[in-house]
């Protein structure tokens, strides 16, 4: 049993865990700015980047995917703020005009380019490919310390892990101007903040975040945990650093559980197909999300508009 849990499921949980993280850390402060739609946008519009990739490249390699996906991202960026700023209209609108556009125009380059010979498809983007994931030449626990079963690891786990990690970094060194920034602009550049510079420095850390993880996990649970995780935390306090360990903490729960309920909910009920490991764990997200609304401490409060303490 141990020896098939470390080759099958200890890496996709483990990539489903970093992604999961990767996306609620910057999610928290998007979320307090009422900009919790550009982690939709994000991961909606690397979608047309990964496919202009694959169509000047030919192949499904992971640093033009990144690159592409990337530019993608840039461009949506620019596109929302140039909308915003020459349509005069506000921003979620801008948003959703651009992350729609850009999304179906990617799903269309699929359906008419030929990538039927490669693992890019519409399924693939949206559900990602987190139960293929698997560390063949794991054999026990015992492979974790066995260099030649740790060289033939999953790329995604190694690229998620250095993400979840940047992503970590950033937010511990940038803390307090996150913070300020986020509660109070006009302090902020009172004291001399980049407030300009530190929002598009949050966006850019969101798209590293989205463009990592959709190739693995696909757009589904990078949307769901841009929102989910915070949004759920948002509602457990009213002091941000406990939101954000209240963050990390279900979104942990929810790639954990959501990746064992995919795999062995169906069987436990008697069917006996397992079902989509992204589509579980954004599920599970979601209701750990309803649960925080129902019985959550401070949803009345937080309801009615207060903000959380900066510490």
């Amino acid at each position: 049993m141990g020896a098939e849990f470390v080759q099958f499921s200890l890496t996709p949980m483990l990539i489903g865990v970093f992604a999961a993280v990767a996306c609620a850390l910057p999610g928290n402060f998007l979320i307090l700015r009422r900009q919790a739609l550009i982690g939709d946008a994000i991961s909606h519009v690397v979608l047309p980047g990964i496919v202009v990739a694959f169509l000047l490249t030919g192949t499904v390699a992971a640093i033009p995917m990144m690159l592409g996906a990337g530019v993608a991202a840039v461009v949506a960026v620019a596109l929302i703020e140039a909308i915003r700023r020459l349509g005069g209209i506000e921003p979620g609108a801008a948003m959703g005009v651009t992350f729609t556009t850009l999304f179906a125009g990617g799903v269309l380059l699929l359906e008419q380019s030929d990538t039927s010979g490669v693992h890019l498809d519409v399924e693939h983007a949206l559900m990602g490919n987190l139960e293929s994931l698997i560390w063949f030449q794991a054999d026990g626990w015992a492979s974790l310390v066995d260099p030649v079963a740790l060289a033939a690891l999953p790329p995604e786990l190694g690229r998620m892990a250095t993400v979840c990690g940047l992503v970590l970094l950033a937010t511990i060194l940038f803390w307090r101007w996150l913070v300020m920034s986020t509660f109070d602009e006009g302090f902020a550049q009172a004291m001399g903040l980049p407030v300009s510079a530190i929002g598009l420095g949050l966006v850019t850390l969101a798209a590293i975040s989205a463009v990592a993880a959709f190739d693995a996990v696909g757009s589904i649970i990078v949307i769901a945990m841009f929102i989910c995780p915070p949004a759920a935390a948002r509602l457990m306090t009213e002091r941000l650093g406990v939101q954000v360990a209240w963050s990390v903490a279900f979104a942990v729960v929810s790639a954990v559980l959501g990746y064992v309920l995919a795999g062995y909910g169906p069987l436990w009920l008697g069917a006996s197909n397992a079902v989509s490991a992204a589509g579980m764990i954004a599920t599970v997200s979601g209701v750990i999300l309803g649960l925080a609304c129902l019985f959550a401490p401070h949803r009345a409060r937080i309801g009615a508009g207060r903000s959380p303490d900066a510490v």
